[in-house]
């Protein structure tokens, strides 16, 4: 038996504005789109992909699951993020060397340091 990952499945309570937030702050592309789901991928044909489907109620603990992110320059990157509307939160995780971010709806992300050479 084999698997594949096809995508992970974000509720949100407004999945077409979410999803274009994350489809720009990527650089991906939107492969469906409705007023109750909207799905990207990093190309058509590539997989996985971010579904954003409709939860009518709105976030309420931290998240149980996050994505992180390892830039080639974490100052540059978190700057950008936080110009296109995330903003910097405090999950407790102290002075690390990763930095949480949170969507416009308040899901938390993580931009990582650049790898050691």
């Amino acid at each position: 038996m084999t698997l594949e990952w096809e995508q992970v499945i974000v509720h949100s309570e407004d999945p077409v504005a979410l999803g274009q937030w994350w489809a720009e702050a990527l650089g991906w592309v939107v492969v469906h789109s409705s007023d109750d789901e909207f799905e990207i991928r990093p190309a058509p044909d590539r997989v996985p992909g971010l579904d954003f489907v409709r939860l009518n109620e709105s976030k309420k603990a931290k998240s149980r699951l996050h994505l992180d992110f390892r830039p080639d320059d974490q100052d540059a990157e978190v700057a950008r993020l936080v110009a296109h509307g995330a903003q910097r939160v405090d999950i407790g995780q102290g002075d690390q060397s990763w930095v949480v971010l949170a969507d416009p709806e308040g899901n938390e992300f993580c931009i990582l340091a650049q790898r050691r050479q």
